[in-house]
Formats: structure tokens, sequence, C-alpha cells
């Protein structure tokens, strides 16, 4: 699967299925840390992922005006 990762960008290949929590593991990432989307559908980490899908990992940000 390709999954484009953000700040920085770019983009891999992952090899398929898992799910989204394997696919964090793999690409060793903190799963509290980030969002998982695809086809602008926020994924949970149980969420079953395929070959073909093409995946999103975005970080959560937060801030706000104090």
């Amino acid at each position: 699967m390709k999954v484009r990762l953000r700040n920085p960008d770019r983009v891999v290949d992952v090899s398929g299925p898992a799910t989204v929590l394997d696919l964090l593991k793999e690409l060793s990432i903190v799963p509290e840390a980030v969002l998982v989307i695809r086809d602008a559908t926020l994924l949970t980490r149980d969420e079953r992922l395929n070959e073909t899908d093409e995946i999103e990992v975005r970080p959560v940000l937060s801030g706000g005006a104090s």
C-alpha cells in the first residue's frame, strides 16, 4: 500500500494487508501522535488495510489562542 507521511512529506510503500496499528508499529510511529486517513475517512487502530489502499498519516496538532 502507498502511505503518505506528513511533516516531513514523503511516500513509502508498505506490504499489506495489515491493521492500522500494525502499520504504525512497522513505521515506528506512536499511534497517539497521528491520524490515519483513507479516502477522506478517519480510521481506527483496528481497521484492516489492503495492499491496494492509499493511506495518509498526519501528525496530531493542538493549540489555539491563549
